[in-house]
C-alpha cells in the first residue's frame, strides 16, 4: 500500500496543494479529476519524487521512485535519440536485460526514427512503452488518453486492465470521464489544491452529472444559437 499523508506544496507564498491524504492499494486503479490548475500534475510530480513537498509518502519500498513509472502529459526526449535508444535507456535504468524491442512494440512505432520527430500521440505511446518495459509496480499516468487515436485509447485501456490484474497500482488523470468510468475503482476530485471528494464506482454516474453541472452551470445561456 502507498499512503500519502498531509502532502502540501507551495511555490513561494502560493499554496498549490493543501494537506492531501489518501491511500493506494495494489490491484486497483485510481482516477484523479479536476479543472486545469487544480494541482493534479503537481501532485503526481510530488509522488514521483520530481517535486519537493511537505508531508509524507510511505510505501513498501525503500525508494519508491525505483519502482514507479511516471507518464507525463507531454513527455520530453533528448535530441537525436531514436525510439529504440530511448527504450534502451529506460531498460538500462532498471537493469532490465532487453535490447530487441520489435516484439514489444505494441503501438507499431517507428523505433529507428528520432523520437523528437514523433507526433504528440506517438511520443506519449513511446514513453508509456518505456515504463511498461521497466516492470514497475506503481504507475502514474497523467492524461494517458490525451492526443492519441481511438485505437490507441482502446489499447491503453486494455493495458491498464492487464496492470490491474497483475496487482499493480495505477493512478491516472483524464479529461475524458468515460475512460475513468471504464477503468477506475475509485476517483478523487481535486479542487483548489484539495481533495474534496472520494467516489466509489457505483457513484461514478452521479459524479459525472455533478461535474457537468459544476462546469456548465448557466455559462452558455448567454449565447443564442
Amino acid at each position: 500500500m502507498i499512503q500519502i499523508e498531509n502532502l502540501s506544496k507551495n511555490y513561494g507564498s502560493k499554496t498549490v496543494l493543501k494537506q492531501i491524504n489518501f491511500e493506494l492499494e495494489p490491484g486497483k486503479v485510481y482516477g484523479m479529476v479536476g479543472e486545469n490548475g487544480a494541482g493534479k500534475t503537481t501532485l503526481f510530480k510530488c509522488i514521483a519524487g520530481l517535486e519537493d513537498c511537505s508531508g509524507s509518502i510511505s510505501s513498501p519500498y525503500s525508494i519508491l521512485k525505483n519502482h514507479l513509472g511516471f507518464l507525463p502529459t507531454n513527455p520530453y526526449f533528448l535530441p537525436k535519440i531514436t525510439g529504440s535508444e530511448y527504450l534502451q535507456l529506460l531498460c538500462n535504468a532498471r537493469n532490465i536485460p532487453l535490447n530487441n524491442f520489435a516484439e514489444k512494440n505494441i503501438f507499431d512505432l517507428p523505433l529507428a526514427q528520432y523520437a523528437e520527430t514523433y507526433s504528440t500521440g506517438m511520443k506519449k505511446k513511446l514513453a508509456l512503452t518505456g515504463i511498461l518495459l521497466q516492470k514497475n509496480d506503481f504507475f502514474i499516468l497523467d492524461e494517458p488518453f490525451n492526443g492519441v487515436d481511438i485505437q490507441s485509447n482502446m489499447l491503453i485501456t486494455a493495458i491498464i486492465e492487464r496492470l490491474k490484474a497483475a496487482q499493480k497500482t495505477i493512478l491516472i488523470s483524464s479529461h475524458i470521464f468515460s475512460t475513468l468510468n471504464d477503468t477506475c475503482d475509485q476517483i478523487f476530485v481535486l479542487r483548489g489544491g484539495e481533495i474534496v471528494q472520494r467516489v466509489e464506482k457505483p457513484d461514478f454516474q452521479q459524479l459525472d452529472e455533478e461535474m457537468r453541472q459544476f462546469v456548465l452551470g448557466d455559462k452558455i445561456e448567454s449565447f443564442h444559437f
